[in-house]
């Protein structure tokens, strides 16, 4: 596996920005931070005002992972359901390609996403007509929280890698 991403690294936490409902009116909040080098995405959700999501997003960087056969995030979670979210050229502005995910709470485990997991969506709702994802393209990762249930959530991470061809089992 080639390791993409690390939260050892001092330097990596900073590199990630917030994006919540507040955009829209909502007023959830959500960050990522540092803690003993774990990347730490953390905050609450509400439902009011129509809101009801928060989420990251790492500074822009290419990635060509055409020769991969997805991601692997070694995570502990808290029982609630995530995703992981991709961003390429090959999508309009806002949108994004989305794997969801829900790790058990308290429990560090691998969760891989194969390519074929990931879909193209936008503001919540699938594409139907986008291109599939091309890992060659990659230009932005993020984290996201969406699954309607107001209230605290935290998802901890060690690091992001990629999965090489030969690995395309499950780990979940």
């Amino acid at each position: 596996m080639t390791r993409l991403i690390d939260f050892q690294h001092s330097d990596e936490a900073p590199r990630w920005r917030a994006i919540n409902d507040d955009v829209m009116g909502g007023v959830s909040r959500g960050s990522l931070h540092g803690e003993d080098g774990i990347g730490v995405f953390s905050g609450e959700i509400s439902l009011e005002n129509n809101g009801g999501f928060a989420s990251v997003r790492r500074e822009p960087e290419a990635f060509d992972l055409s020769d991969h056969a997805g991601l692997v995030l070694h995570l502990r979670g808290d029982g609630r359901r995530y995703q992981l979210r991709l961003r390429t050229d090959r999508l309009f502005d806002g949108a994004a390609y989305r794997a969801l995910f829900q790790p058990p709470a308290g429990e560090w485990l691998g969760v891989t996403l194969a390519w074929h997991e990931f879909e193209a969506v936008f503001r919540g709702r699938r594409l139907e007509d986008a291109p599939p994802l091309d890992p060659g393209a990659i230009q932005q990762v993020g984290l996201l929280i969406a699954d309607r249930r107001p209230g605290s959530f935290r998802l901890e991470v060690a690091w992001l890698d990629a999965l090489a061809d030969g690995n395309k089992g499950k780990e979940r």
